[in-house]
């Protein structure tokens, strides 16, 4: 995210004028605008003239427009934000009060202003500048007649691509089919793999697998890349790592970004550090429960005996329509963190958050036991 100006005041109001470069920056727009907030930026609208004739004609006008946010839409596939609510800046076109729908797009500017930019929401600007936090990994999990390629941002793991194949039996007269559809399908995957890497941009390249798959498509890549020159595999081809995995299906990104060779090449990135913190609290949560905890009402009790070390969040929690509700967990990210506790907040779309999601939303690794949380409801 490019942040192009801020003019935050001591009472912690004020606005950011920033421009999104890429769609993580539109993921952590939708995080950072809630309703009330203000947001301004150029949009075009079609407006009614009357014609030399006596008629009516519609034009499209390019307007400047402040809209006070009543809802908003994230369009992951689109690389777009659609924010909702009424107009509070007049002009000729668009009276104040009347309803509109601005889109922000990629490079598209726009200013949020906020009655009260809190702690978070500050953390998160931050975190959007600062260009050390991207992972940008690019991972293409697969198995025979499966791939699947992702590329795994600081805040969203976008699907790039799915490639499929019949492949027939490996053993008896269907051998010779085998081997001919096998190297199809390589091909495919290849294709895939030159379209929508750019080593300019990933850190690595990483290719994931069950078995020997990801050896004999790395063979293939290689091999195919000396026979037809392809630059950006052979000046990159040490920048691709071989993991090993259950599947050639998403949820298997949790075991790429867990591997020691990636994790090495990622250990500085916000998503490296959410996916090992969320390892540490299986890990003690099944080794010691008495010492990690999930559910709002286990987590609040933890907090109430200061007894939270590592606190675990969605991101969904703060885009909360309730005030009350995001305040509170503002709060406790804030209470945990001035107790020298640490705090993280998965993005929901990362397979760390999307993991933590189906444990309530928060969870926390615990300082000392509190074998009593066991007998509370959750």
């Amino acid at each position: 995210m490019k942040i192009v100006h801020r003019n935050l005041m001591p009472d912690g109001s004020g606005s950011v004028k920033m421009t999104p470069e890429e769609a993580d920056d539109l993921w952590l727009a939708y995080n950072l605008i809630a309703q009330g907030d203000m947001v301004s930026c150029s949009t075009v609208r079609k407006v009614m003239r009357e014609a030399a004739s006596g008629g009516r004609d519609s034009e499209r006008v390019k307007l400047q427009l402040q809209i006070k946010v009543e809802g908003i839409e994230y369009d992951k596939e689109g690389s777009a934000l659609r924010i909702r609510g009424k107009n509070m800046l007049k002009n000729e076109h668009v009276t104040v009060g009347a309803f509109h729908t601005l889109e922000i797009e990629l490079h598209r500017p726009f200013v949020l202003k906020k009655e009260l930019w809190d702690s978070v929401a500050l953390d998160e600007l931050n975190q959007a500048s600062d260009p050390k936090a991207s992972a940008d990994l690019a991972v293409l999990l697969m198995q025979e007649g499966l791939a699947h390629l992702f590329l795994v941002g600081k805040s969203v793991t976008t699907t790039r691509s799915r490639v499929e194949a019949s492949i027939p039996r490996k053993h008896g007269p269907a051998v010779a089919g085998y081997d001919k559809a096998l190297n199809k399908f390589f091909n495919n995957v290849m294709q895939a793999f030159l379209k929508h890497i750019d080593f300019s941009i990933v850190r690595c390249a990483v290719i994931a697998s069950p078995g020997f798959t990801k050896d004999q498509f790395h063979g293939h890549l290689l091999l195919e890349a000396e026979r037809k020159q392809l630059r950006p595999i052979i000046e990159n081809k040490s920048r691709i790592v071989l993991v090993p995995t259950t599947s050639g299906y998403k949820h298997c990104l949790r075991e790429v970004l867990e591997a020691p060779n990636v994790m090495n090449i990622i250990k500085d990135t916000k998503a490296a550090k959410e996916v090992q913190a969320l390892k540490n609290f299986f890990s003690i949560l099944s080794k010691d429960p008495s010492r990690a905890c999930y559910g709002p009402k286990h987590v609040d009790v933890a907090h109430e005996q200061l007894a939270i070390d590592t606190l675990l969040l969605t991101d969904e929690l703060f885009r909360s329509g309730d005030v009350a509700t995001r305040q509170k967990y503002v709060n406790l990210v804030e209470s945990v963190k001035a107790s020298k506790g640490e705090a993280y907040i998965m993005s929901s779309m990362h397979v760390s958050g999307e993991q933590l999601a189906q444990l309530t939303g928060v969870a926390a690794i615990l300082r000392f036991p509190l074998p009593e949380l066991e007998d509370l409801e959750m």
